[in-house]
């Protein structure tokens, strides 16, 4: 009855249309794509709350389809899921609810706490200072921050520490009480004290440090912090008020509490030893246990994500704490998808999207014990069925994530405030790789002219 159910929502969403004339060829069935037809819209106000809504193109249909299927009525949150083809618009749907009572809707400008995809928008902000010559990828970071350079770290580079070489992963002894979790310039000025724990030849994810090295190295730089910063260099170019670094000039109104289990903070996750042992056969004799902890576990984390109106919202974490919704996900990686420009408006040049795009290591990354294949910032995208290399961006714990694919145009954009029990460090839940892949079998159908399946 489900999947009835879901199919006859889905049908209201999307109605198909019959293709062009006169238009052959891939390149012109992409432009189909994106200029005939690309979007139907819902607006029949009877729809039940929570119900699928908003608009996409029917070649993307079984990817909504199965967004349909995971905010059903018996879901206990929501979530919204955007893309874009050559910086146009072809989903943009969003269901379920924003509140554990199941009375307020989830809308297209919903917002939610998203963890470590709020490093893909931070790095974008330091690509956009680089594109203006304020910053150079080659130079040591000591160089715009100077009590950086202690303790061994005088010659890392901005493009190491972009790409997680920076040896700077641990949290060990960097809180006391959860209240210096709240305390962002403490925090970077400790950071930036700390001595490097080098791992030569390999990456090290920097899962919770990573956004405050990037604030120190652009508040050093600008004077402005991570949040001032992601407004004036992204939200208002964009024209959008989906990226945010804690709370929003708004307020709470539009955003969607965590509902499930927040991040683990136990120090010592059962069977992680055993299984990592087995599973990582290449890093056996790296102490994957202690640098996974070390770069994972945080104390009072939990507390502070919290309730209806939570703590970590009143600090700058661009790690974690970024409040994101999906179309402001799919249009921003819409600018690294299309040489730095959607809809006329240009936030980085052509050379800048080339320089992000290179992967930087296809080494093993000694803190998760896969290969990343880190660019600038950014990971390779995950997704189910996908083999190829060409999309990368950033997922987060809950599932949550955003990419850009320059080989297609493509951009991608989901959000949920509904945690599943399994999650990954980076990435999440299946969701997101399920949907990734709908989305890139989709695009490579069109491309083809053959069907989706």
């Amino acid at each position: 009855m489900r999947d009835c159910h879901d199919r006859e929502r889905t049908s209201r969403l999307i109605r198909l249309t019959s293709k062009s004339e006169g238009v052959s060829g891939p390149r012109s069935r992409m432009a189909v794509a994106i200029s005939v037809g690309q979007a139907h819209q819902v607006t029949n106000p009877q729809l039940p709350l929570g119900a699928l809504n908003g608009y996409a193109h029917p070649i993307f249909a079984p990817a909504v389809s199965y967004f349909g299927q995971l905010f059903n009525p018996g879901s206990r949150g929501g979530g919204a899921l955007a893309v874009r083809l050559h910086g146009r618009p072809v989903v943009d749907v969003w269901a379920g609810f924003a509140d554990r009572r199941l009375s307020q809707p989830w809308e297209r400008d919903t917002v939610t706490i998203c963890f470590s995809t709020t490093k893909g928008v931070a790095s974008t902000v330091i690509h956009r200072l680089a594109d203006r010559g304020l910053v150079d990828y080659e130079a040591p970071v000591a160089s715009y921050w100077p009590e950086f350079g202690v303790a061994g770290k005088q010659a890392i580079t901005v493009r190491q520490l972009l790409s997680h070489h920076a040896d700077l992963h641990s949290m060990t002894d960097l809180v006391d009480r959860p209240e210096d979790l709240l305390d962002h310039i403490a925090l970077e000025d400790r950071l930036a004290a700390r001595p490097p724990d080098p791992w030569p030849g390999h990456p090290g994810y920097h899962a919770i440090t990573y956004g405050w090295l990037l604030a120190g190295l652009a508040r050093r730089v600008t004077g402005l912090g991570m949040a001032d910063l992601v407004r004036a260099e992204l939200a208002r170019p964009l024209d959008t008020d989906g990226l945010c670094i804690g709370m929003p000039p708004d307020g709470f109104h539009r955003f969607a509490p965590l509902i499930g289990r927040t991040p683990p903070v136990r120090p010592r996750p059962r069977l992680f030893a055993s299984v990592s042992a087995r599973f990582m056969p290449r890093l056996r004799k790296v102490d994957l246990t202690r640098l996974f902890l070390e770069a994972l576990y945080v104390p009072y984390l939990d507390q502070l994500l919290a309730g209806p109106s939570p703590l970590v919202l009143s600090t700058e974490m661009p790690s974690v704490n970024g409040l994101l919704s999906a179309h402001s996900l799919a249009k921003l990686y819409a600018i690294i998808a299309n040489d730095g420009e959607v809809e006329g408006v240009r936030l980085l040049s052509p050379e800048t999207v080339a320089a992000l795009s290179q992967v930087q290591t296809r080494a093993h990354d000694v803190v998760i014990g896969l290969r990343m294949n880190w660019r600038m910032g950014y990971h390779r995208a995950g997704a189910q069925g996908y083999r190829g290399d060409s999309a990368f961006g950033h997922y987060g714990f809950g599932g949550t994530g955003g990419w850009a694919d320059p080989a297609t145009g493509l951009s991608f954009g989901f959000v949920t405030n509904e945690l599943k029990l399994i999650q990954a460090p980076v990435g999440g839940d299946r969701r997101i790789f399920r949907l990734a892949g709908l989305v890139l079998r989709s695009a490579r159908a069109l491309h083809s002219g053959g069907e989706v399946r």
